[in-house]
């Protein structure tokens, strides 16, 4: 089995104290193998570490005296250090599907892991799920977790995961429940197949099967330009309208049933629609933001507020497939190599680069701020094409050809959901643009800071 490597120690620290150094291979802590940055993490917090380490073939034991749940202090390579669980159903939707040839062999992996889930809030199946899992997962608290529903009737359910166990799997997002764990669910919508009368059943099969989830978010489909599933398509402004109709009517039985909306559809809904988005307080605490759901009245309240409201922006797509938060559980991801904002040169004006669906929510609200001379660029996903419209999937090669249309002498602001590790989707790196730019946290607090004042920006 893979073990840990260390990648970096903090100084000062109980790790660097007891000699630990970057390169290490963590062969065990207090006679453990942990098997993920779980079991590390929780390892990690005793109060005496005894490691057991390969340096260079070298074998070494290292005592670490701390206090108990003081940070050990040391940074290991990957979140799994055992075999990722493999995905082994073969939805039609699958996103990992539609990439094309040529990307991070990463990216083609697909996960079913609870304990990815657990971490970065990824999304499972429960297809895989075990018995030991359901163990682990209650004996160590495993909370909040994230199941993909997409229907609750055991025959289309199966039908979409192309899987038979789809059909039943669900059982273990009852037993999750009945433990007291924390779980929020998503219905990802495909036109024809999951809407409609199914989309009701599956709202139905929610309140009488699982009233005890915390969020339910309902989402749609995205099809790049190479899917090839033929029954695969966006959604219209109609069927979104209808969607939305849906959950609306879905969330007034929630809160008399259970007392709150549970059930939240997408920003991207509302955009296709053309309607406005709820208010800011209906999002139940704002659970799956990362999720696309009220995202832009976070945004709005940060922006226009100037405070904080929501949970971590996204940190580039498949951000865990390329090594652990520092922290593990769910911290932030940093960019070596890149100030986020950098050392501001005098310019001529001052250009947001976004997605097209980011843009249509920042650009009124910039106006209603006061910041009437920024300019924001909607930067056309050519790279996937087909309904991709997201910031977080915006590519190098898209901002390259924004960059090469726009003037030069400007100061542009680029949101950091672009990027993993400082690297686009693409693999092209920030300093590949054809022009300088300046990486900003993707919240609107952020945003508000690198503009400065209304009337200077």
């Amino acid at each position: 089995m893979p073990l840990p490597q260390v990648v970096a120690v903090a100084d000062p620290s109980p790790a660097a104290r007891a000699g630990l150094r970057p390169g290490d291979e963590i062969r065990s802590m207090n006679g453990q193998v942990p098997r993920d940055v779980i079991e590390y993490q929780l390892l990690a917090d005793e109060p005496a570490v005894d490691l057991e380490v390969n340096r260079g073939g070298l074998e070494l034991s290292l005592a670490v005296d701390k206090a108990a749940g003081e940070r050990l202090g040391a940074e290991v390579s990957s979140a799994v250090f055992d075999q990722v669980r493999t995905c082994d159903n073969h939805c039609e939707f699958c996103f990992i599907y539609q990439l094309p040839k040529g990307m991070r062999k990463s990216l083609y992996l697909k996960d079913d892991d609870y304990r990815l889930s657990f971490l970065y809030g990824n999304f499972t199946t429960l297809t895989r799920f075990t018995e030991a899992d359901l163990e682990r997962v209650v004996t160590e608290r495993l909370s909040p977790l994230y199941v993909s529903i997409h229907a609750t009737d055991p025959e289309v359910r199966s039908s979409m995961l192309r899987n038979r166990r789809g059909g039943v799997s669900l059982r273990w997002l009852r037993l999750l429940l009945d433990h007291g764990i924390e779980v929020h669910g998503q219905v990802v919508v495909c036109p024809g197949v999951n809407d409609g009368a199914v989309l009701e059943d599956t709202m139905a099969g929610v309140l009488d099967r699982f009233p005890e989830l915390a969020t339910a978010a309902v989402v749609p489909l995205g099809v790049s330009r190479y899917t090839r599933e033929a029954a695969m398509r966006p959604h219209t402004p109609d069927e979104a309208a209808a969607v939305l109709e849906v959950v609306e009517s879905w969330q007034a039985r929630f809160v008399a049933h259970v007392g709150h909306r549970l059930v939240h559809a997408a920003d991207e809904y509302y955009l296709l629609a053309s309607r406005p988005f709820p208010d800011l307080e209906s999002y139940d605490g704002l659970a799956q933001h990362e999720n696309g759901i009220g995202m832009a009245r976070a945004f709005e309240r940060e922006l226009l507020g100037g405070t904080g409201v929501a949970g971590r922006a996204r940190s580039g797509f498949f951000a865990w497939v390329d090594g652990a938060p520092a922290e593990g559980y769910r911290g932030r991801r940093s960019h070596p190599g890149l100030r986020l904002v950098q050392e501001r040169a005098p310019r001529s004006g001052v250009t947001v680069l976004t997605g097209e669906y980011g843009a249509r929510v920042i650009r009124p609200l910039l106006a209603q701020a006061g910041y009437a001379g920024v300019e924001v660029v909607a930067v056309e996903n050519e790279f996937f094409g087909g309904n991709i419209a997201v910031t977080g999937l915006v590519t190098g090669a898209d901002v390259g050809r924004a960059l090469e249309q726009s003037p030069a002498g400007r100061r542009y602001l680029l949101p950091d959901v672009c990027l993993s590790n400082g690297v686009f989707l693409d693999g092209v790196r920030v300093d590949q643009l054809p022009r300088p730019v300046e990486v900003v946290p993707t919240d609107g607090v952020s945003l508000r800071r690198a503009l400065g004042d209304p009337e200077a920006a």
